[in-house]
């Protein structure tokens, strides 16, 4: 096919997790049921962090923000695929392609930033209690909100793609727009962007899960040294929540585009990134609040103030 430039008329096909018109009205409805408890239980976190004074510390602050970052993370991908079943169309313009890649990588890198400044919090609770207060003060904290880094990243990966041709088949199978797709559909020569993709993957996606790790590996030497198994289980405890949530996060994330490399078929890809777009944000809530008393104590609270204006 004769590749040319797109414009903002051009449009390409997002074919969704199935062509089948009798799953449809199902997927419809388990995406919304989805979507609506993501919104609803990352909005209680974040309530609850703000009325409940003794939760205002850095870790019930990063723990608002990740579930801030989720609304908006879920936001972008499911209220689209929600509109194109709803009406039956597979198409999006040009523009709307690329801002939603443009958001997707934007949140994906903000919740990248949180979940290392949550693992540098639960570092320094256990290994230097002491030091928490000098180290964790409010500048540090409010490093995570002013990081332009995954903004910047995110508009380089997009206006790198504007100076991509295209062939007149756009179709892709899948629910929404990411840089992988728009890659694989190019007809121009795509080497400068693979190169960045390279790059800022090192720099924004391994470098900070290796302070991760880095942090957990202090974590349990440091566990190891306390005499007592009550401490051990507290200690541990506090760092339950953060791993569930960061395993779930960077495997499903790194198996996208792994998968995405290694085939050219995203019907597979489509599947794995349900996983860390619609289920992960769903599923922070519960896995942060189910195992933290204080937490859970802060959400009965607000539920009986809510319960009481009625």
């Amino acid at each position: 096919m004769k590749p040319g430039n797109l414009s903002d008329t051009a449009e390409f096909l997002l074919l969704g997790l199935s062509g089948d018109p009798e799953l449809q009205p199902l997927l419809f409805c388990l995406f919304l049921s989805i979507y609506v408890v993501t919104v609803l239980g990352n909005l209680l976190i974040i309530l609850a962090s703000i009325y409940n004074s003794h939760l205002h510390t850095p870790m019930y602050f990063f723990l608002s923000n990740l579930s801030f970052i989720d609304i908006c993370f879920s936001t972008t991908t499911i209220p689209k695929m929600l509109v194109n079943i709803q009406t039956q169309s597979e198409s999006t313009s040009y523009t709307g392609f690329l801002t939603q890649i443009c958001f997707v990588l934007t949140f994906a890198g903000l919740k990248n930033g949180i979940l290392v400044m949550m693992a540098y919090d639960r570092f320094v609770t256990i290994c230097h209690p002491l030091r928490y207060n000098l180290i964790m003060n409010p500048k540090l904290c409010r490093l995570v909100l002013i990081s332009f880094f995954s903004v910047l990243d995110a508009l380089l990966h997009t206006l790198m793609a504007l100076r991509l041709s295209f062939c007149t088949e756009l179709k892709i199978p899948h629910f929404f727009c990411e840089l992988a797709h728009i890659l694989q559909l190019a007809c121009s020569d795509i080497l400068i962007n693979n190169i960045l993709v390279c790059l800022v993957t090192s720099l924004l996606g391994v470098i900070p899960l290796s302070g991760i790790i880095f942090s957990y590996t202090r974590i349990v030497s440091s566990v190891l040294k306390i005499p007592s198994a009550g401490g051990k289980d507290k200690a541990f405890s506090i760092c339950g929540s953060h791993l569930i949530v960061v395993s779930l996060f960077y495997r499903t994330g790194f198996g996208v585009y792994f998968s995405s490399a290694a085939t050219h078929s995203s019907r597979k890809s489509a599947v794995v990134s349900v996983m860390y777009t619609v289920v992960t944000p769903m599923m922070n809530p519960f896995i942060c609040s189910l195992r933290n008393k204080a937490m859970m104590g802060a959400l009965r609270k607000l539920i009986s103030r809510i319960s009481s204006f009625h």
